[in-house]
């Protein structure tokens, strides 16, 4: 209860500021999708962000040194995933790592507590279960600008994030209700099942083909999918998008149809 109060305390006197001026050419150069929101939506964005900010630990890593540009950047693609939703903030990350590009997968060494290389191929982002997410800022800043390539790395890994809350990461975040959960279950199969179907007869196909390798991939992929090309996925694959928008509680194919 104490802690809580002064969580709350702590984050009213950070929205009783300003918000930074000089971080508003940020959002509006690095992230495409706030000329989508309305007033309401940007308000939002904006002061959760801000929290986001100030209650992560970030690291550069790699030789990187950590800008207000790179924070900003991160926190508003996270924040932008859970606007619709009641959230906390992803309380469970700690600490975000950003390197420069991809690199070397790292992993937790149990007698130390300290992350390790691995010995395999480079990565571009990771998420680990109550532990941080690790994000490569040449992908951040490029697919926070277009959109429409369709991959986004920090809604892929904080997906997964929200995956995690369950304790499994099955590629179902914690639902409301069964038949939520049931219609859930139905369609991310069919769809999963579709999209195996498809790059085994190498067809063309709008869900990344890295949905394939298993079922909290697939959600990841999917959440990209619904956000960077919201008006293909809800023509091509309508149930999968309802069952996102009901999920997210937001229609980001009507933002982008508003806005033109």
């Amino acid at each position: 209860m104490i802690l809580s109060w002064l969580q709350r305390r702590r984050r009213e006197k950070i929205l009783a500021t300003p918000f930074p001026s000089e971080w508003v050419p940020y959002l509006d150069k690095n992230i495409a999708h706030y000329r989508y929101l309305t007033d309401a939506e940007k308000a939002r964005l904006r002061d959760d962000l801000r929290i986001f900010v100030a209650e992560k630990s970030w690291e550069g890593c790699g030789g990187l040194t950590m800008t207000d540009e790179m924070k900003v950047t991160i926190a508003a693609q996270a924040m932008l995933l859970v606007l619709g939703l009641a959230h906390n903030y992803f309380d469970r990350v700690l600490s975000i790592l950003v390197y420069p590009g991809a690199y070397r997968a790292v992993t937790p060494d149990s007698s130390t507590g300290h992350l390790e290389p691995q010995d395999s191929s480079d990565r571009l982002g990771e998420a680990h279960y109550r532990g941080p997410v690790i994000l490569a800022w040449s992908e951040v800043l490029e697919e926070g600008k277009h959109p429409e390539r369709g991959h986004n790395l920090v809604y892929h890994e904080f997906s997964h994030q929200l995956d995690m809350l369950d304790g499994i990461v099955n590629g179902t975040p914690p639902l409301e209700s069964a038949g939520e959960q049931q219609r859930w279950h139905d369609v991310m199969t069919r769809e999963y099942d579709a999209l195996i179907r498809a790059s085994e007869h190498h067809h063309a196909t709008l869900l990344d083909k890295y949905g394939t390798t298993n079922e909290a991939e697939f959600f990841a992929v999917a959440t990209e999918c619904f956000f960077d090309k919201p008006t293909q996925m809800e023509h091509r694959h309508p149930q999968l998008y309802a069952l996102l928008r009901e999920y997210y509680k937001q229609d980001p194919a009507s933002r982008v149809a508003r806005k033109f």
